[in-house]
């Protein structure tokens, strides 16, 4: 016979503002099986939980519904108080009538209503509850960063320094990412170069990581502790051990007309190339687009002149499979498309660009040597106008609907260095709002207010149009003194919104976690666990959970190694005892749930049965591997012939519940 204890929580206000907390318990008590029915103020607290490890005690409870927030916050919380009162852990049910309805509902009637619902559908599937034993799985000492820019970096150093081996998978012929393509950094102004290259090389140095660049992840299996990845090294068509990095290839190639996209496309390189000057791996890379050896099968000067021989036109991709138990993703972001933009004239005029091109242009290294000119006739600017908000902050059909966070600060980093470098250039800034929400960063703002006098303008930007002599017509609004502008501009700086890389979406899919409308990955708890995903071994490191500034950025990366370290310390892990069994006697062999199961826990196996005229039949059935499952419950879904269930939300349990939702 079972014997049921309900607990309601008042969660402060957050629940009983809206349900009649004290009504839901009575009304819960009357439950066929429930011999103790209880509210408290909150049961999350030691109270609370010393609360329900009495009440198992003294009325020898055989499962317990706790009425309360949603199960992701604090169902593993109940479950430990209960095995800590001698209850089996999967017998602890979790009513949500917090997200799910205090949150939600306005009305104390309809809320305490459902509230009651709810609960009496959590007690109608512990009445079906069977205790559960959880098994456990090895942990490879091994961890994964996915994307080498100063998120995957830092990361990659952490977890290499707590003792673990760790590789840093890059899709670029060089770790560094957007850091790298930086000037100088705000709020301290220092250089962008002298910060990031030394990390690279430590990075490269150190033993325990491996720096797989020019390569992708192509496939993820497995689970917490033990996944199985494929990485697609791409061909360089130069080989790594061998080249030298003297860059002799590279100014003897013929083929010099290529676009730089690491200067942004505002100057050329050959079709060999090593990015930049402090490049890791420095090695060389074929341009299979534009060389004309891998084209046409002529040139080879390359070839020629390397001493090393270190040219391998016959270099193919290959496909590398490693195991890890840990995952951190950090790949990064790009600045948004801005072909939509007609109204700021970017791509009708070279002198209207974006604050990354301003970056490049600015840059010692850039295709200026740090002189700033104008791309169209390489002169002195002498009235530059910035665009705050290009993207961020609009209409989703066109931008994006957030802040993009950074834009404030690059801004006032990008017009201050011009003012201290150029004293006779003029700096207009037209902003919605200025933001800048960082340690000294408002101090910051301000420098370049008063101190450089940079004129920022309370508006926006109707038009730009460029003229017949080479200026730029800036139309706009200045609200505070509601009058029209025009600003006769040698150049235009759009602060562009930023947004994930192209590959996190594809990447998201692989490691089945979650992500939100924007293609921002998604924390498991945005407070309480804001650098692990939904998926357990799934960690999150930098810009590609949301936009961040560099100092954010590196303690996020650090925070993500820390609770890799935590998880590669272990030797073995708890694994989720809610798995899916197959029923062998109606399993028909189909491979419906053997397809659907994206962690590869199915496979199908011969087994004999004896029939009733005592003969015996082989036949097909699925197997479930219980340490790879993670209960996802698809196959369940997907099985024709209902073969397939799951501990802990079998069939039977699911529609008790429904049955008690419905009557």
């Amino acid at each position: 016979m079972q014997r049921i204890g309900v607990f309601v929580c008042h969660c402060g206000t957050n629940i009983a503002a809206t349900v009649d907390v004290k009504t839901v318990a009575e009304t819960l008590g009357k439950e066929p099986g429930v011999v103790i029915s209880q509210d408290y103020q909150y049961m999350c607290s030691e109270s609370g939980q010393n609360l329900v490890k009495d009440a198992i005690k003294e009325h020898n409870l055989t499962g317990i519904v706790i009425c309360s927030c949603s199960p992701r916050m604090h169902e593993n919380t109940f479950r430990k108080a209960a095995a800590a009162a001698g209850l089996n852990p999967y017998l602890v049910e979790i009513a949500n009538i917090r997200e799910q309805c205090s949150w939600i509902h306005k009305e104390i009637a309809t809320a305490t209503e459902k509230a009651v619902i709810l609960g009496r559908a959590a007690i109608a599937k512990v009445h079906l509850n069977a205790p559960l034993t959880a098994g456990e799985s090895p942990v490879v000492k091994k961890a994964l960063v996915i994307g080498g820019g100063i998120a995957g970096i830092q990361t990659a150093l952490d977890i290499a320094e707590a003792g673990f081996d760790v590789d840093i998978v890059e899709k670029n012929p060089t770790i560094g990412g957007k850091m790298a393509q930086i000037d100088k950094t705000f709020p301290t102004l220092d250089c962008a170069a002298c910060i990031l290259t030394p990390k690279m090389v430590e990075a490269s140095q150190n033993e325990r990581i491996t720096i797989r660049s020019f390569s992708e992840v192509t496939d993820v299996k497995g689970f917490v502790g033990n996944f199985t990845v494929k990485i697609k090294k791409k061909a360089r068509y130069v080989d790594e051990t061998k080249c030298t990095g003297c860059g002799l290839c590279t100014e003897k190639c013929p083929m010099k007309k290529v676009p730089n996209e690491f200067n942004m496309g505002l100057d050329n390189r050959s079709a060999v190339y090593i990015p930049f000057a402090q490049a890791v791996p420095k090695v060389a890379t074929i341009d299979p687009n534009y060389c004309m050896m891998l084209k046409t099968g002529k040139c080879g000067v390359c070839s020629k002149v390397c001493s090393v021989g270190a040219i391998n036109y016959k270099q193919q991709d290959e496909i590398i499979e490693e195991k890890y138990g840990a995952i951190i993703v950090a790949t990064g972001f790009n600045p948004i498309s801005l072909d939509k933009y007609d109204e700021f004239a970017y791509g009708q005029s070279p002198d209207v660009v974006t604050s990354l091109e301003l970056e490049r242009l600015m840059n010692a290294a850039g295709p200026n040597g740090g002189t700033l000119l104008r791309p169209s006739d390489k002169t002195h600017p002498h009235t530059i106008v910035f665009v705050q908000c290009v993207g961020s902050r609009c209409d989703d059909s066109k931008g994006k609907p957030y802040c993009s966070k950074i834009c404030c600060m690059y801004t006032a980093k990008h017009a201050m260095l011009i003012r201290e470098k150029y004293p006779d250039t003029e700096v207009y800034v037209f902003y919605i709002d200025v933001r800048t929400p960082g340690k000294n960063f408002d101090e910051f703002y301000r420098r370049a207010v008063e101190q450089y006098n940079v004129h920022y303008i309370k508006g926006m930007v109707g038009k730009v149009t460029p003229k017949s002599d080479g200026k730029i017509d800036v139309q706009a609004s200045d609200l505070l003194a509601n009058e029209q502008l025009h600003i006769n501009a040698d150049m235009v700086v759009l602060a562009a919104a930023i947004e994930p890389d192209k590959t996190a979406r594809p990447l998201a899919t692989m490691l089945t976690t979650q992500m939100d409308t924007n293609d921002f990955f998604t924390e498991a708890h945005p407070k309480l666990r804001p650098v692990e995903s939904a998926t357990a071994g799934i960690f999150l490191s930098g810009a590609c959970q949301g936009p961040k500034d560099i100092p954010e950025t590196v303690a996020q990366a650090s925070a993500a190694a820390a609770k890799a370290i935590g998880l590669l310390c272990k030797n073995s892990i708890t694994c989720n005892p809610c798995v899916a069994h197959s029923n062998e006697l109606m399993c028909n062999g189909c491979s419906s749930c053997e397809k659907v199961c994206p962690y590869g826990a199915i496979t199908y196996i011969d087994k004999e049965f004896r029939m009733p005229d005592r003969t015996t039949k082989v036949r097909r059935v699925a197997s479930v591997n219980p340490a790879v499952c993670q209960g996802c419950g698809a196959c369940t879904v997907a099985c024709p012939s209902g073969a397939m269930d799951l501990n802990g939300f079998s069939n039977s349990q699911i529609m008790a519940e429904v049955d008690a939702i419905c009557k």
